[in-house]
């Protein structure tokens, strides 16, 4: 059964199914794997505070989310459709796995933060 997303191990189950979709993804998995080069099990407890910060009013992020997308933009061309895959990728993380206020402001805010980004890399 679905629940709402209410604490840092629903967050942590979103985050790894979200990233898992996106490393294996044909669209932005490059972008992740092979210009970025994530390390992952530094990047993950990373957005784990990213998202519980943003979704469960935590604060448990410190730092610029936006400078490394910036930083990235450099090296590879971000595209709108670099940017509606991600998101529809999140998007299907939430539904899977919840329901509820929580994975609806989820969504929301994956919607804006994609949108903000997008804005901020073309500049």
């Amino acid at each position: 059964m679905k629940k709402n997303i209410e604490t840092r191990e629903d967050i942590e189950l979103l985050i790894n199914s979200f990233y898992k979709k996106v490393r294996q993804d044909e669209c932005i998995g490059f972008i992740f794997n092979d210009i970025a080069k994530v390390d992952w099990d530094h990047h993950l407890p990373i957005m784990y505070s990213f998202w519980e910060s943003v979704l469960l009013d935590k604060y448990t992020y410190k730092g610029n989310a936006m400078e490394p997308h910036i930083r990235l933009s450099k090296k590879v061309k971000l595209l709108p459709e670099h940017f509606s895959r991600w998101l529809k990728l999140f998007y299907t993380s939430v539904d899977e796995h919840f329901t509820g206020p929580g994975a609806d402001a989820a969504k929301e805010r994956a919607a804006n933060i994609a949108s903000l980004m997008q804005l901020k890399v073309q500049q």
